[in-house]
């Protein structure tokens, strides 16, 4: 290995917030140790399970982190670059790798052993928090991304939330639509009326002009008002997060498109690469 290419090993660390306040001595140390590992365009790197104990620093190219899904489909999480880390997860617990990684390009990847790092934390202790900054960021991440494509039903989601007094205006407000109303109301003005008009209680309680029974209904026409406005400012939210929900769902469905189009795009290539390496022979 010549000095040139860990000098340039050194520079591309320095530019690593995990690494930035490492000494010169200590960078160049660091790039010694690490092993060089190349991959081509659509090469797995490594597979979700696989046991590892071993990070990675894109040098050159680009890589693709995963989750395989049914039927060859896959769960794209991150897109990485040069300057970028991934893997990290392995160096501390020691299970298997959480998600699959793909090169997308011809690629060069330094490997940086559990080893390694612990020499490295031996002498810089504070780097772990940027470790565990970069670790919580990843996690942060891949939870909002599986939250955005998990379907929601938006009138579940707003039911859990309804205060006693919501569903009361609810109620109140699908009452009013009804027939239930109309036909108990009818009821009620006629026995009332007939009530007052023929005696069939003796004296009448609310005689002619039914003044006592008009303030009720008054007063039941201004609390009916404000409920059933309530319910359908209700009703506006939900239909706000059913725009919302359609919206993050036609958003996947471009993401997936795009990444059908790039698996396409990987698979010509290599398809091109055999073609050429045949027709060579």
């Amino acid at each position: 290995m010549s000095t040139q290419s860990i000098h340039e090993r050194a520079q591309l660390l320095v530019s690593i917030p995990l690494f930035r306040d490492l000494r010169a001595e200590d960078l160049e140390g660091l790039a010694r140790s690490m092993t060089e590992r190349r991959f081509k365009a659509g090469e797995i790197i490594f597979h979700q399970g696989e046991q590892s104990c071993s990070m990675y620093i894109v040098s050159q190219g680009h890589v693709n982190i995963f989750l395989p899904g049914e039927a060859s489909r896959r769960v794209s999480l991150q897109d990485i670059s040069r300057g970028e880390v991934f893997g990290e997860l392995a160096l501390f617990d020691g299970k298997p790798r959480s998600a699959s990684a793909l090169a997308t390009t011809d690629l060069v990847l330094l490997e940086l052993s559990r080893v390694t790092l612990s020499d490295y934390l031996e002498r810089r202790p504070n780097a772990a928090m940027d470790i565990l900054r970069i670790m919580a960021e990843r996690l942060r991440q891949t939870d909002a991304l599986l939250s955005e494509r998990a379907a929601k039903n938006v009138d579940e989601e707003i039911e859990k939330n309804l205060t006693w007094s919501d569903r009361l205006a609810d109620r109140v407000a699908s009452l009013n639509g009804s027939w239930v109303f109309i036909v108990i109301l009818v009821i009620v003005t006629l026995g009332w009326t007939l009530a007052n008009s023929l005696g069939l209680v003796g004296r009448p309680f609310d005689p002619y002009p039914y003044v006592f029974y008009n303030l009720v209904l008054a007063i039941l026409v201004a609390l009916q008002g404000p409920l059933i406005v309530m319910s359908q400012n209700r009703q506006g939210s939900k239909d706000h997060a059913r725009a919302e929900t359609d919206f993050k769902v036609n958003l996947k469905n471009e993401v997936n498109i795009e990444t059908i189009l790039r698996e396409l795009g990987e698979f010509r290539a290599e398809a091109n690469r055999r073609l050429g390496a045949l027709e060579s022979r």
